[in-house]
């Protein structure tokens, strides 16, 4: 069940309140999951269950995606304040210092979350922020092409399309290895998701200028890269590997860049090796 959560965030405009959608699951260390942009927490699902066994999973719709709020009014979606909401958020739920796994921008903002001592591990799938200029135009005018069409296809229209397995491909395509293994349920409502997004652009704007180049010594880090990541292509895990010289860098054989759907039980893996080899750092 998805319940919401309302904080204090700080902001240049003075304390302000933001609300969250989320969803908990298990028991255990506390694991917080970040989709990407455009996307919701349902994203998790494929891997939520297994993570549930032995952690207690968060997984949560950024600020102005999903079920969740847009930031309040001037408050802007730059990583520093998206960050700091999260942690923010964390100290709501009664959350210290969470394990954290990120996809692309949810990978952006968990690293920058470890950056400021937020977290005890960090898995980053694709994460954002280590692109050229050519490659953040080619992966923003992609997610904006992918944006224009969610808005611009009538809800009949969307799911006529999403139940056959073409149709699936040409709405997912750009994010997914295996389109088809979605369901036409899940097809249908993360394409409203993209369309409803009220964070959409000023997320993407905020991010313009966004590279991360800060090393998070300390604690473990793992960067996994599909091998068929259509958006952030796989080269840029080699960046993220020079900028973060103690990270695991992991290729995911097979997956896209939405990997959790592509190959649960990989992605699940890697995430629990970095949560597991957290605690053996801490004995």
């Amino acid at each position: 069940m998805t319940a919401t959560v309302s904080f204090t965030i700080e902001s240049p405009l003075g304390p302000r309140t933001a609300t969250v959608a989320y969803e908990r699951k298990g028991s255990g260390e506390p694991l917080l999951l970040l989709h990407g942009i455009g996307h919701h927490l349902q994203a998790w699902h494929p891997v939520t269950d297994i993570l549930a066994a032995e952690y207690d999973v968060i997984a949560v719709d950024l600020p102005g995606f999903g079920a969740s709020e847009p930031l309040p009014a001037g408050v802007t979606y730059d990583l520093d304040t998206v960050a700091g909401a999260l942690g923010a958020l964390c100290t709501a739920l009664g959350v210290e210092r969470p394990h954290v796994v990120g996809n692309s921008l949810g990978g952006l903002l968990a690293l920058e979350m470890a950056r400021k001592g937020l977290v005890r591990s960090v898995t980053a799938l694709s994460p954002a922020g280590f692109w050229t200029e050519a490659e953040r135009r080619y992966a923003f005018g992609t997610l904006l092409a992918m944006r224009a069409g969610a808005k611009a296809l009538p809800r009949p229209a969307l799911e006529r399309l999403a139940r056959s397995a073409v149709g699936r491909a040409a709405l997912t395509g750009s994010i997914y290895a295996r389109p088809t293994r979605r369901s036409p349920q899940a097809v249908v409502a993360e394409t409203l998701a993209l369309r409803d997004a009220t964070g959409f652009e000023q997320t993407l704007a905020a991010g313009g200028s966004v590279r991360f180049a800060h090393d998070v010594p300390g604690l473990p880090v793992t960067v996994a890269w599909g091998t068929r990541d259509r958006l952030l292509l796989r080269r840029q895990g080699i960046r993220a590997k020079h900028t973060l010289p103690g990270a695991r860098l992991v290729r995911l054989p097979g997956c896209g860049h939405v990997p959790m759907s592509d190959d649960p039980a990989l992605v699940a893996r890697v995430v629990l090796d970095t949560a597991r080899s957290a605690r053996l750092q801490a004995v």
